[in-house]
């Protein structure tokens, strides 16, 4: 996306504090309150699927009640484009999306991040052999063959 510039370096060094703190987002995604699709009976299932999907994001929340209402309004464009897809609808679609977090690129820019999930046994060693490469004692790469 033109304008935006690289993607932060997670291993960057800064000697100033950036000026503007991250959010951290619930990894399970939102489970508070939200409000139902006007009239969402009358929509198309994917446009459902879609929506429910937003509805349960980690970004929702943090919506507010305009960021309900633009994810309302822009349910009507979803549904126009199931039903006559279209570059132009699409087009709105992804820059609404990308302005509420939709991709991983929308989101390191809103400096957004994933709370910790729980992990996987070998998620676990993974990040504990990562840990150890950046400790200063090589003997912490070490391992015994078979433990996993």
């Amino acid at each position: 996306m033109a304008g935006n510039g690289p993607p932060p370096s997670g291993n960057a060094r800064r000697r100033n504090s950036d000026p503007v703190a991250g959010t951290v987002l619930p990894a399970e995604g939102y489970t508070g309150p939200s409000p139902d699709l006007p009239g969402g009976h009358d929509y198309d299932s994917r446009t459902l699927g879609w929506y429910e999907t937003w509805r349960h994001s980690p970004q929702a929340a943090t919506f507010l009640a305009t960021d309900w209402q633009r994810l309302h309004m822009l349910a009507e464009l979803v549904e126009k484009y199931w039903a006559e897809p279209s570059k132009e609808l699409l087009s709105e679609i992804r820059l609404t999306e990308a302005s509420m977090g939709g991709t991983p690129a929308d989101r390191m820019r809103l400096r957004w991040s994933l709370g910790q999930a729980e992990v996987g046994k070998g998620a676990a060693r993974a990040m504990e052999r990562a840990a150890a490469r950046r400790g200063d004692d090589p003997r912490k790469r070490l391992r015994a063959v078979g433990d996993e």
